[in-house]
């Protein structure tokens, strides 16, 4: 018997929208009457592993830590969002060897120059200050790794968060209905 709960791996630089959409489809489906968890990285870390810092290794751990949460907490849900920003291609592979069947990788995406208009969190403009050096994906010692394939995209820099929504709702329901079906 294969797990219960559907895990949507979200991954993408900070400010694209990957807890807006997940708090979005939460909704949607809570509403539905689904069972949904989201495993947020800055709640989990805040929460669960201040410990960890932002080097590469920690990055790594706490990728790893996030998808023991996903095994422990499978069969309580129907889906689990996780929208981190999981930097690495080795860490998104090892979550998906680890957490298959119905592991889903979601790109979220835009352009840097959208990110620096939108900066929810006012990172780009401390990168741009210098107040801070290691914003993933904009400093030299920060990479991302964007997904070479991938589940999904989704470019929130080009189409509407109603829009962005709307596609992820629907992918949704495609994967609970063939998850019905095997």
């Amino acid at each position: 018997m294969s797990p219960r709960a559907i895990i949507f791996w979200f991954t993408g630089l900070s400010g694209v929208g990957k807890s807006t959409l997940a708090n979005s489809l939460c909704d949607v489906l809570t509403a539905e009457g689904r069972r949904v968890l989201i495993l947020d990285g800055d709640d989990v870390r805040n929460r669960l592993h201040r410990h960890l810092g932002f080097s590469p290794e920690d990055i790594r751990l706490n990728n790893e830590l996030i998808a023991a949460l996903c095994e422990e907490n499978r069969a309580a849900y129907d889906l689990i969002l996780v929208p981190i920003i999981s930097p690495y291609l080795d860490s998104r592979s090892s979550a998906r060897r680890r957490l298959e069947p119905g592991f889903h990788e979601i790109h979220v995406t835009a352009s840097l120059a959208v990110l620096h208009d939108r900066d929810t969190k006012g990172l780009y403009a401390a990168t741009r200050r210098k107040d801070i050096d290691n914003l993933i994906g904009v400093s030299l010692g920060s990479p991302y790794h964007a997904p070479e394939s991938t589940d999904m995209v989704i470019d929130t820099g080009e189409e509407s968060l109603e829009r962005s929504a709307a596609r992820l709702l629907e992918f949704a329901h495609r994967c609970f209905a063939e998850r019905c079906t095997k």
